[in-house]
């Protein structure tokens, strides 16, 4: 059994802010995929369901981000998913909007979900980096990541999402570098 963690922040103020890009993620992969109903459980919301042969169990965790770790290990204690069968999608200010990048292990770069799920599991994980970009210079980066997308980067991360989600059975059959080569194959096709 795979683990999907999408992180965010619970609450409707959150909803298509830049740091939710996990939690819009796993509402991506529910969409795509057989997922059972939501449910409340582990601190957070999950969902379970196949995908590419795979059983997942999907889980957005309700713990605000700098907590995300206490859900993820709740999780993977109950199901005993080792750490190499977790991958968590996350927003990466680094990474430019519209480009998405994975990798396994790390450091948590700043990141505060990623920071607490190292300190409560492990750091050797899957991370799927969805990039949000950057703030201007002098704006606040938590006024940044906390406000939503402008409709034009929403359409964009939309696209992406949407992109990921249909090559995603690729993460679990072929880890990350596989992941990222066939999202990049199949976005060069869709342009044609």
């Amino acid at each position: 059994m795979f683990l999907v963690v999408g992180l965010g922040n619970p609450g409707s103020e959150y909803k298509n802010s830049r740091h939710n890009i996990g939690f819009m993620a796993a509402d991506e992969l529910f969409r795509r995929y057989n997922f059972s109903p939501w449910r409340k459980r582990f601190n957070g919301e999950t969902a379970e369901g196949t995908v590419g042969g795979d059983k997942v169990l999907l889980l957005k965790p309700a713990t605000y981000m700098n907590n995300s770790g206490l859900a993820v290990h709740a999780a993977m204690a109950f199901y005993k998913i080792p750490p190499e069968n977790v991958i968590v999608i996350h927003d990466d200010m680094d990474c430019a909007i519209g480009k998405l990048k994975g990798k396994v292990g790390g450091g948590a770069g700043g990141h505060n979900g990623l920071r607490s799920i190292d300190e409560h599991c492990s750091p050797n994980y899957t991370r799927i980096r969805v990039g949000v970009g950057h703030p201007q210079h002098g704006e606040p980066v938590v006024d940044w990541i906390l406000s939503p997308f402008p409709k034009q980067e929403l359409d964009r991360i939309q696209e992406l999402l949407k992109d990921a989600a249909e090559v995603f059975p690729c993460v679990l059959s072929g880890g990350a570098p596989e992941f990222t080569s066939r999202l990049a194959v199949y976005q060069q096709k869709k342009k044609g």
